[in-house]
């Protein structure tokens, strides 16, 4: 009843301020949207052109427009990317960047995709859009449209409310889909679990990661007015979906939403079902600081105990000082690990 009264209250709203405007969202009604992401085929959708918020799933775009300058030798992996006042204000998630120091355009890279840091989308904005985030939304606006992604518009490059910064299950589909073909050469980053950053671990996001079998990538999203957001690539064998769920009320549900959107995908591409893995496992491999562009492997380690992934927003951290010489960036991957382990953080995205 609360709900029917609170959708009904939304509805009058839309009605004010027009179909499709921004203000008209649906906490706790889901928009799904789930394609083969080789075909480009529809295998199921609801509300899928439904005007939503993105929140942190803006750094999907924020990536891609990375990628797309680094493929293009615009950038570098190693290339210093520098903080500003504004960069350092952004709200949680950060790393709690400090103003006149540096980070390298890979942690930027990593603390999006594992922590969903503001800060650092905020340093790769201004550092692609020539000092100006609002600048670099503009492009980033463009280049959705250029995708196809006629009902996205973005604001900022982390994803913090905005009231024009909306997008839909289908176009964040299609933006899914595009980095994953557009550029190959990246989209291993979005299966690291975690990475080390002064020396502290910074734990992926993505609760897929570790309970869905065939899962790669790529983001979580939330905030109070989207809900909980997910964009998820899965691959089973010569299949690989993508599944978009917006809106969700909590972070369990989000995930059993998604399982069952991608289950049902793939049962109807002919691929068996697979059972949930074991949030818990006792190992995880290591991988040493980046020389050139490869990676070492290096010890296995034991994790402490099995912990839970939550998107709640947290107060800032500090991360110590940037020096101005290079610093070393640990990966952690599973390449070879069955069954992930679950990582604890508290953060808005």
């Amino acid at each position: 009843m609360r709900f029917r009264f609170r959708k009904a209250l939304l509805l009058s709203a839309m009605t004010a301020t027009g179909v499709g405007s921004a203000h008209a969202q649906y906490v706790g009604h889901v928009s799904s949207f789930v394609m083969d992401a080789h075909t480009g085929a529809v295998l199921a959708q609801n509300d899928a052109d439904l005007q939503r918020y993105p929140a942190s799933l803006t750094k999907l775009m924020t990536l891609y427009l990375t990628f797309r300058a680094l493929q293009a030798g615009q950038i570098t992996l190693d290339e210093q990317v520098p903080v500003s006042i504004h960069t350092s204000m952004q709200a949680p998630s950060k790393l709690g960047l400090v103003p006149g120091t540096k980070l390298t355009v890979e942690q930027a890279i990593l603390a999006l995709v594992t922590k969903s840091a503001n800060d650092a989308a905020c340093a790769l904005g201004e550092f692609l859009g020539g000092g100006d985030e609002v600048r670099f939304a503009g492009l980033m606006t463009q280049q959705a449209r250029a995708l196809g992604m006629s009902n996205t518009t973005f604001r900022n490059a982390s994803g913090l409310p905005d009231p024009d910064q909306v997008t839909t299950a289908r176009d964040l589909g299609v933006l899914a889909q595009r980095l994953i073909a557009d550029y190959p050469q990246y989209y291993h980053y979005f299966d690291v679990p975690s990475f080390y950053f002064h020396r502290r671990m910074i734990p992926n996001h993505d609760p897929m990661l570790k309970i869905y079998a065939g899962a790669d990538g790529l983001k979580t999203g939330y905030t109070d007015l989207a809900g909980r957001n997910l964009v998820t690539s899965a691959q089973r064998g010569n299949v690989r979906l993508i599944g978009v769920v917006m809106g969700s009320t909590s972070n369990a549900r989000r995930s059993m939403e998604m399982a069952a959107l991608l289950d049902k995908g793939f049962a109807d591409e002919g691929v068996a079902p697979q059972p949930l893995l074991h949030p818990a496992a006792p190992r995880v491999l290591m991988a040493s600081a980046r020389h050139g562009r490869h990676f070492r492997h290096g010890v296995m380690i034991a994790a402490a105990r099995p912990m839970e992934v939550a998107d709640a927003p947290s107060g800032p951290r500090r991360y110590g000082r940037l020096g101005h010489h290079p610093v070393s960036v640990r990966m952690v991957t599973t390449r070879h690990v069955a069954v992930r382990h679950k990582v604890a953080h508290h953060s808005r995205g």
